[in-house]
């Protein structure tokens, strides 16, 4: 599926890079002006790594109400929303984004974790469920527009209909004969759609970089998505955590039924017993991952990613919630560093 989208994008100066989902475009040469890109243009970002799964079947939305974080019983086709695999003691497994076909359910997931939510869900299919699974990553690709442009873009292409419709979104379009579902949101906290595919992408690619969207590799993606707070499964999504602790309420449904793990989300909403938080911590120099973060002579946190920007380097980190505020200067390894809320991250409970 991918081959002669690679293909392309090498030949447009892409360096290539293996990921868990497989190759995908490192960078593009031009992360400054892709950068600018997503802030005042149209940037797209290649997110074919990442895995898609099929979820059909007439009991489908009563299935994956009862697997994840949020409430699936109340979306109609065309609608959408993120929600948190979790486990039974509603530790994080992965962040996915769900779209409501008319027959299925499309769940775009992190890289090289289509396998693993596929056999997870699988467990819990009996045998009166009525539930398909499949994985259709090899099948499908996925592009993200990100950018103050992309609605004049999409409308440009001829996807006026979804233009300002609410988050998670989506339908069909035609462009230039290929059939391409659109989606609101870009993914990150940057306003933009995601884009899925069937069939020639590197067509569909093409297309799209010929109406003035800028190509962005994922490192640039990477950066982004550290600076606005979006967590990565094996980064700040792992089983010392749950969604609450990385700030992922707008994913969890508190007034829906029983659901895997839901007891302990309820209790830690009742309670506010939320121990730790996700914040940005803006530093003076590196630091490595898993660095202890640390006030005074106290331990606060540990720290859990780290990019370069234009104005340093931040990382993402959680924080001892008592002890976490805006702007609150820590101590990370031999590097002073200082606490910054962000985009993708909230800390309010409902």
């Amino acid at each position: 599926m991918t081959q002669a989208l690679r293909e392309l994008q090498a030949s447009a100066g892409a360096t290539l890079t293996s990921t868990a989902g497989g190759d995908a475009p490192l960078s593009f040469g031009n992360d400054a002006i892709a950068l600018q890109a997503s802030r005042t243009g149209v940037a797209i970002c290649d997110r074919s790594h990442w895995g898609r799964i099929e979820v059909s079947g007439g009991d489908r939305l009563r299935f994956l109400h009862n697997q994840t974080t949020n409430d699936f019983q109340m979306l109609k086709p065309g609608q959408g929303c993120d929600t948190v695999f979790v486990t039974s003691t509603a530790r994080t497994i992965d962040l996915a984004t769900a779209y409501v076909l008319e027959s299925s359910v499309l769940l775009l997931v992190s890289p090289g974790y289509s396998q693993k939510l596929t056999q997870w869900m699988d467990r819990y299919i009996f045998f009166a469920d009525k539930v398909n699974l499949k994985d259709i990553t090899d099948e499908t690709a996925t592009f993200s527009l990100l950018g103050a442009e992309s609605d004049a873009l999409v409308t440009q292409i001829g996807g006026s209909a979804i233009v300002d419709k609410s988050y998670g979104s989506h339908q069909i379009f035609e462009i230039n004969g290929i059939e391409v579902r659109i989606a609101v949101g870009s993914g990150l906290a940057t306003p933009g759609y995601t884009l899925v595919v069937n069939g020639e992408a590197s067509k569909l690619w093409e297309a799209l970089i010929q109406e003035g969207a800028v190509p962005m590799g994922d490192r640039l993606w990477e950066q982004l998505r550290i600076t606005q707070g979006r967590p990565a499964p094996g980064q700040e999504l792992t089983e010392d955590v749950n969604p609450l602790e990385a700030g992922l309420w707008q994913t969890i449904s508190l007034s829906k039924g029983c659901y895997i793990g839901q007891e302990t989300i309820a209790r830690l909403h009742t309670y506010k017993g939320v121990k730790q938080q996700l914040w940005g911590i803006r530093l003076s120099q590196s630091a490595a991952p898993e660095s202890v973060i640390m006030l005074g002579e106290e331990k606060v946190g540990t720290l859990t990613s780290i990019t370069e920007t234009e104005q340093g380097y931040l990382g993402l980190a959680y924080i001892r919630t008592k002890a976490a505020s805006p702007d609150l200067k820590v101590q990370v390894g031999d590097t002073e560093g200082e606490l910054v809320a962000l985009p993708f991250v909230s800390h309010d409970y409902p």
